[in-house]
């Protein structure tokens, strides 16, 4: 699998972003990729789902973020554990 992405900012500008990780979520019926800029030294994480063309997707409702956020969660506890051992 390809871990870069490319994204178009809302300044119309495209900027290629590295995949953290992908997941699919059988409650909403669809896919997801967390990705981030690896130039941005804040660390941001962005979420976005896609469909079956690869084509990126905007999250708008409340309780999809909560899920995605819970996925990040374990994740990131996954990491840290990884990190330890």
């Amino acid at each position: 699998m390809d871990d870069k992405l490319f994204v178009t900012t809302s300044d119309g500008e495209e900027k290629e972003m590295t995949i953290l990780f992908t997941f699919e979520s059988e409650q909403y019926g669809k896919s997801y990729v967390l990705f981030y800029d690896e130039e941005d030294e804040t660390g941001e994480t962005f979420a976005m789902s896609y469909d079956d063309k690869g084509n990126l997707v905007g999250i708008d409702d409340e309780e999809e973020w909560e899920m995605i956020n819970e996925v990040f969660e374990v994740f990131q506890d996954g990491q840290q554990q990884e990190e330890q051992e």
